[in-house]
């Protein structure tokens, strides 16, 4: 599994305000003490395919490690990739989801909380991936979880047989829709070199998709990858009756991994044709020593304002995932709506933190 390009003058600008709001005012001939600090700095820690989530003035951000999930949460998007952490599960010692958990997302959904995840049995080869649900016994994302099984994937829902590979599994609501969107194989295989698709399907609840799945975009465009062509870190962007999938694009291991974008054609378009799709890209790529950027979340400022990107990226040009950071940054969006990530900075950059983190 597994969201501004104006970063001179204005961000310039914006830091002298924001520090200035920042600062207190002395009284009775005492200077006023100095201005706190309103920025931060990229990269924000190693790791790869964060997903964050807001909700009730929280950020929540979810890793996989050690083999299981981890939970952390702050008031400040800015701080919660390094905020401590706690452990909501563990997978079984035997079964399909026993080893090999990749990119979990977390989504509040009908008074609950859903992780979605990939797993495996084996591997490497990574040939055994399937995408499951835990749900959340109460309301809190960092409490105890309930394992709601495999999700279906494959081709013969009435069957339920011969499930396919899946990996990068998100959810949302379109036209009071829930949908499963994901990366998937077109068959499985027997090598892990095998090219990536954008599959789509209904569900009937958090944990049960209720139609097969729909192929709905195939790595096809030269920038997709020409070592391993792939589509896979699928996310939902909704802006008023805009609807986006932003997906990570080529080689995860290489200088290369971007974003491509699909746009649903009109807010009345069936997300289950595939004609209801337009493909662009790419819309986000490495520049000046930043590399490998991919696998997004997408998330606004405490107080509303502000767009931001969160995302990965590789220090180096060498190829292996070792090198992967985390890094963020607000993005635009573009006359015809679409979303204007600019490019990633400087290797390392200070940035103003979120709108709402200093007041």
């Amino acid at each position: 599994m597994g969201q501004l390009s104006r970063l001179a003058a204005p961000h310039a600008a914006a830091l002298l305000l924001v520090a200035a709001a920042c600062g207190g005012g002395g009284g009775n001939g005492t200077p006023p003490p100095p201005p706190a600090t309103c920025t931060f700095t990229n990269p924000l820690a190693s790791g790869a395919d964060p997903w964050v989530v807001e909700r009730g003035g929280w950020y929540y951000l979810i890793k996989s490690r050690d083999n299981g999930i981890w939970v952390s949460r702050s008031q400040r998007l800015s701080e919660v990739v390094t905020a401590s952490a706690v452990r909501v599960w563990t997978p079984p010692a035997t079964g399909w989801n026993q080893t090999n958990i990749w990119a979990p997302e977390l989504h509040y959904v009908d008074g609950r909380w859903y992780i979605y995840y990939a797993a495996g049995s084996a591997g490497p080869p990574f040939i055994h991936q399937r995408s499951g649900v835990l749900e959340s016994v109460g309301e809190d994302p960092q409490g105890a979880y309930t394992d709601k099984g495999m999700l279906y994937t494959g081709d013969d829902l009435a069957g339920g047989t011969d499930n396919k590979w899946a990996i990068d599994l998100t959810v949302g609501r379109l036209n009071g829709q829930l949908y499963a969107v994901w990366s998937g194989w077109e068959q499985n295989a027997s090598t892990d070199r095998t090219p990536q698709h954008t599959y789509i399907a209904t569900m009937s609840n958090p944990w049960t998709i209720s139609s097969n799945r729909v192929k709905i975009s195939s790595p096809t465009e030269e920038w997709e990858g020409t070592v391993l062509p792939l589509q896979e870190g699928q996310e939902l962007l909704m802006r008023g009756d805009d609807v986006f999938i932003i997906y990570s694009a080529a080689e995860s291991w290489m200088q290369y991994y971007k974003l491509g974008q699909l746009r649903l054609q009109s807010p009345t378009a069936d997300p289950l044709d595939p004609a209801s799709w337009t493909k662009s890209g790419p819309v986000f790529s490495s520049s000046s020593g930043v590399y490998g950027v991919g696998h997004a979340s997408f998330v606004k400022s405490p107080d509303g304002t502000e767009d931001w990107i969160v995302y990965h990226s590789k220090t180096t040009t060498a190829e292996g995932w070792d090198d992967r950071v985390i890094r963020m940054k607000p993005f635009g969006w573009k006359a015809d709506g679409s979303p204007d990530f600019g490019s990633p900075g400087a290797p390392t950059q200070t940035l103003p933190r979120p709108a709402g983190e200093c007041d």
